[in-house]
């Protein structure tokens, strides 16, 4: 039988239509199937696999996680920033918004000595750890990379991530940022290992690579974010869900204002014993000198 030239045409147009179809794709290159709801389970695997397969090429064996407020300034910043409000407020003292704003000024300023406390503890920690996350090759006095310990790791953004992050820049070691895909602009700060950068979509994910290897959780004065990962880490050890830790928190004064531990154990919703989860420090080295005397306690 002959095929009639309308049919050839067809044909030929059809494959074309097939070639160029979104079914006919490899999956790896369907970018609106990948973004779509089905590809969900796809994108939360790669998220996983990609960050945990590149912690495992730069031999990142443990960390200890820096969180805190991202609104907390440098002094240095806070100070500037009081100043600019002051002279504001000379040209118009009877403003009520720049009167609100001197207060919040005044209270940033100091607030701020949680970020020299927070780069102090990145760099002591960095320091600590410098003599174990390299070595020399006794052929030619080679720098090598060896396992990675006890490595800084925060949300990678502004504020006390940044200290923390700024504090092991300053001692040239390497440190982590989880950073994450947020509505509003966020970009890393620039404290970061660039090998060690990461950008999350999915919280769950961020969470866990947060908990994988973590061998001391810290926090610092901060809001939602603060309480949200603080509070999951205390409920996890609570329930014996995640390894055994030390949990350091920073500003005692803060904490006791903010959330009436006390009280928790008084109204029976947590036990006295809980109250052992955590450890309140002032200065980087007495954080660091309890996160220590744990470990040391553990193998007596």
């Amino acid at each position: 039988m002959t095929a009639k030239k309308s049919d050839v045409a067809n044909v030929a147009q059809n494959l074309n239509r097939l070639l160029n179809s979104p079914t006919y794709r490899l999956a790896e290159d369907d970018i609106d199937f990948l973004k779509s709801s089905y590809g969900r389970e796809s994108r939360i695997l790669a998220e996983y696999s990609k960050v945990e397969r590149t912690l495992e090429r730069e031999r990142i064996i443990s960390t200890i996680i820096v969180f805190g407020s991202a609104r907390i300034k440098s002094p240095q910043d806070a100070a500037a920033a009081l100043q600019r409000v002051e002279k504001d407020l000379e040209r118009d003292p009877n403003n009520p918004v720049k009167i609100a704003e001197l207060s919040r000024a005044k209270t940033a300023v100091q607030f701020s000595k949680y970020y020299q406390v927070a780069r102090e503890f990145g760099e002591l920690v960095a320091q600590k750890n410098a003599p174990y996350n390299e070595e020399f090759d006794d052929r030619g006095g080679i720098r090598v990379s060896k396992e990675r310990r006890l490595v800084v790791c925060t949300g990678g953004g502004p504020g006390i991530m940044e200290a923390a992050n700024r504090g092991s820049y300053d001692a040239d070691e390497a440190s982590i940022g989880f950073n994450i895909k947020l509505p509003f602009e966020q970009q890393p700060n620039p404290f970061v290992s660039s090998s060690l950068c990461f950008n999350f979509r999915y919280f769950a994910i961020r969470k866990q690579h947060f908990m994988l290897r973590a061998k001391a959780l810290v926090a610092f004065p901060g809001g939602f974010g603060t309480f949200d990962e603080l509070f999951e880490a205390l409920t996890l050890r609570q329930t014996g869900k995640m390894q055994d830790l030390p949990v350091v928190l920073y500003g005692r004064d803060f904490w006791e204002k903010v959330v009436n531990f006390q009280y928790l154990v008084d109204s029976g919703m947590i036990s006295s014993q809980d109250l052992n989860l955590f450890h309140y420090a002032e200065t980087a080295k007495e954080g660091l000198q309890f996160i220590k005397d744990y470990y040391e306690k553990k193998r007596d």
